[in-house]
């Protein structure tokens, strides 16, 4: 089981060759480090078309990644989402911040591309060098966020920018994948969107730690408010007395730590709980954005303050290292395919009652446990 080279465009499964970098690849990483936006968006570019060497990049970089907040901007099609985006950046500029957007867009089925990619957006901060934008493709994760962009999202936190904003897709419950890359969630609902409540009860309400009701001057405003204050009372009480970690991620017990001593109102210690905040915004106009960027910063302070900062980015780091291995793992066994005559073949032998599913399976994954099991030895 010969490892893949840069050249032949393969699987980067071997760690050595995955996280090497080129004379060329280190000078480029050196670029963007110093702040050169063409070196930034060359590396955005290699990571999101999976270039060979586009690992030794990010790998390069995460040494100077963790000084950006990261917000996470998601909700259904039409609730103004990209106009929002628009005036956040500006409003942090305002306040003397640097920005990058990451705006995920729904993507082909066919080609992966960005169905929205060509729009234009970001009209408020056309020529200001210090709000970089870039449109990428969801490559056909209901979530909305693919690797790409929690690499890309690396990227600009390492570039150095304060206020990294991932825009994603609305897909309702598989908004998740929004979580393992930001920091704090905000949900964006337009008024009278009675699918969207429902959509929240649906499970896209446990990620949310702000909610907004955009476009607030429209007719139903103070009716979807109310109903949104409602369900975020309503996700606390059914909660009391289990502890779901921050963004509904499950907490597992431990014997000794005293998580069986919880008092009766559900709370273990002294530590500060986030109550998600429920605003309205107009994005057309701007209002409401300064106090959107206030709830945005107390969450920040709360996840420094609480601690809670570190366990995220441990899950976080956790489900990418499981992700990564699934992904490698799985291109050894597609070479194994291969070597065996392809799917086709294999297919066609147990068709034939030649053979079964798990003795297919089980031949395949043997060459790959027996390089694991005399890499123990």
């Amino acid at each position: 089981m010969g490892g893949p080279t840069e050249d032949d465009g393969g699987t980067e499964a071997a760690v050595t060759d995955a996280t090497a970098l080129s004379d060329r690849d280190a000078a480029l990483v050196e670029e963007l480090l110093a702040g050169s936006h063409r070196a930034l968006a060359r590396v955005i570019t290699r990571i999101e078309n999976r270039s060979p060497g586009y690992r030794g990049i990010v790998a390069a970089l995460h040494g100077h990644t963790g000084g950006a907040d990261v917000i996470g901007i998601t909700g259904s099609p039409g609730a103004g989402k990209s106009t929002l985006v628009d005036k956040l950046a500006a409003a942090y500029r305002d306040r003397g911040d640097t920005v990058g957007v990451v705006a995920v867009d729904p993507s082909s089925p066919y080609t992966g591309g960005a169905v929205l990619g060509d729009r234009i957006r970001m009209g408020s901060n056309v020529g200001d060098m210090d709000v970089f934008f870039r449109s990428m493709s969801a490559r056909g994760q209901l979530g909305g966020l693919s690797m790409a962009t929690a690499d890309a999202v690396k990227a600009l936190d390492a570039f150095g920018k304060d206020v990294v904003i991932i825009e994603t897709v609305g897909a309702g419950q598989n908004e998740v994948d929004v979580v393992r890359t930001a920091d704090t969630v905000a949900v964006l609902v337009q008024p009278g969107s009675g699918d969207d409540i429902q959509t929240l009860k649906a499970g896209i309400l446990e990620i949310g730690d702000v909610f907004v009701v955009n476009k607030a001057d429209m007719d139903g405003a103070e009716r979807t408010l109310a109903e949104l204050e409602e369900m975020v009372h309503r996700r606390e009480s059914p909660t009391k007395g289990l502890d779901t970690g921050h963004h509904g991620f499950e907490v597992p017990d431990h014997p000794d730590d005293g998580a069986d001593e919880a008092s009766a109102d559900g709370e273990a210690d002294d530590a500060p709980v986030w109550t998600p905040e429920v605003l309205r915004t107009v994005a057309n106009t701007g209002d409401g954005v300064a106090a959107l960027i206030d709830a945005f910063d107390a969450h920040a302070s709360h996840l420094r303050e609480s601690g809670e900062i570190q366990a995220t980015k441990r899950q976080r780091y956790a489900e990418e290292i499981r992700t990564l291995v699934r992904s490698d793992v799985g291109a050894l066994a597609t070479d194994e395919i291969e070597r065996r005559g392809g799917i086709d073949d294999l297919a066609d032998a147990v068709r034939r009652r030649e053979t079964d599913p798990y003795s297919v399976a089980a031949e395949i994954v043997a060459p790959i446990a027996a390089c694991v099991e005399s890499g123990d030895r």
